[in-house]
C-alpha cells in the first residue's frame, strides 16, 4: 500500500520529490541520487553494509538521526542477542566445509556465483557454524568453475534463492543439477541444501531469520533440539 519510488538502481526522483520527504535514506553507491537530492535541498541519510556488524550499526545511526535512539537500540540489541544465541549454540559443533551459492543459471551449474570471504553473507555463514571454502578470497562474491568446486570438496552446498519456495518438483530439479559433481562430498552424501526467501540476501532486521535458516541447514540435528 506504500508508494513505489524505485529501488537501488532505478530510483524515481520525480516520485520521491512529489512525496515531499523530510528525509531520504539512500545507499552509499547512489551518488547521482544523492547529488540530485542535495540540489533539491532534501536531507539524506547514507549507509553501507559491508559486514554483519554494519546492520546494527546502521540501525543505531538511523535511530540517532530520527531521534528514536531508545527504539533503535532495542531493535539492534535484540538482533545482536539472537545472533549471539545462534553463535553460542553451534560453537562446539564441527564446522563443515561449505560452499555458499548466491546465484547460478536455473537447472544448470553455469554462471556459479558464490560467497567469498568478505561481506555479511560470509559473516552469517561463519556465525552459523560453517567454514566457507572460499573464505580465503577476500571478495563479497566471485564466479567459480565446477573444477574449482571439485578441488575444494565442500561437505555442504548451501544455495540461497531469493523467491518463495517453488513446487517440490522444481526444487528437486534444481538440486539434481549438482548430480554431475557426484565426487563432491556434499553431493555424494546428500548435503545440497536450498533455502528460499527474499530476506536471505537483505542485510536488514530479518537477518536473524537468515542466520537461523543457515544454522539449521548446516546443523539440522542440533537445531531441532
Amino acid at each position: 500500500r506504500l508508494p513505489r519510488v524505485g529501488a537501488l538502481v532505478d530510483p524515481d526522483l520525480e516520485k520521491i520529490l512529489s512525496l515531499r520527504p523530510d528525509l531520504v535514506i539512500i545507499y552509499g553507491s547512489q551518488n547521482d541520487l544523492a547529488a540530485k537530492l542535495a540540489r533539491a535541498n532534501v536531507p539524506t541519510f547514507t549507509y553501507r553494509h559491508g559486514s554483519l556488524g554494519d546492520i546494527t550499526t546502521t540501525l543505531r545511526d538511523l535511530g540517532r538521526r530520527l531521534s528514536l535512539v531508545s527504539k533503535a537500540e532495542r531493535v539492534a540489541a535484540g538482533i545482536e542477542q539472537e545472533l549471539d544465541r545462534i553463535r553460542t549454540r553451534v560453537m562446539s559443533e564441527a564446522r563443515p566445509k561449505t560452499l555458499l551459492v548466491i546465484g547460478r543459471e536455473p537447472r544448470s551449474l553455469r554462471a556459479l556465483n558464490v560467497s567469498g570471504g568478505d561481506g555479511f553473507l560470509h559473516d552469517l555463514l561463519e556465525l552459523a557454524g560453517g567454514n566457507n571454502i572460499f573464505g580465503d578470497v577476500k571478495r563479497e562474491s566471485l564466479l567459480v568453475s565446477t573444477e574449482t568446486i571439485l578441488a575444494r570438496a565442500p561437505d555442504v552446498i548451501l544455495e540461497l534463492h531469493y523467491t518463495e519456495a517453488p513446487s517440490q518438483t522444481l526444487v528437486d530439479q534444481e538440486r539434481a543439477a549438482w548430480s554431475i559433481l557426484s565426487a563432491v562430498p556434499a553431493v555424494k552424501h546428500g548435503r545440497v541444501e536450498l533455502l528460499f526467501g527474499e530476506e536471505l540476501v537483505l542485510p536488514g532486521p530479518r537477518v536473524v531469520l537468515t542466520a537461523t535458516a543457515v544454522a539449521r541447514a548446516l546443523h539440522p540435528a542440533l537445531m531441532r533440539r
